[in-house]
């Protein structure tokens, strides 16, 4: 499976980053494919390509604030998570969007 995400805090420091690391490492974990795009301090890190966002199966948005550029989703299906959850819970995330 193909999952696009985003993953941002208020701050856009630690807890960005951790929640990117968890769900990319435990998607790849269980064999699919994943991009995972940071916002916070530093803006828009590792941006999702146009073709990346068209070919995913899901989206996740693992944010505690507004996701920047959130137009470039529409149509696509998206799971709304907090932080927290993709850092302490990465498996029950994934399950939840049909992964």
């Amino acid at each position: 499976m193909k999952i696009v995400a985003v993953t941002a805090c208020p701050t856009g420091i630690a807890h960005t980053y951790m929640a990117a690391e968890q769900l990319e490492k435990t998607a790849k974990a269980a064999g699919h494919e994943i991009h995972v795009e940071t916002q916070g301090s530093m803006g828009i890190e590792n941006e999702l390509s146009a073709q990346a966002i068209s070919d995913a199966d899901v989206v996740i948005f693992a944010v505690d604030i507004d996701v920047e550029q959130k137009e470039r989703f529409d149509g696509k299906n998206v799971v709304q998570a907090s932080v927290s959850e993709a850092i302490k819970k990465p498996d029950a995330l994934l399950a939840r969007a049909g992964v």
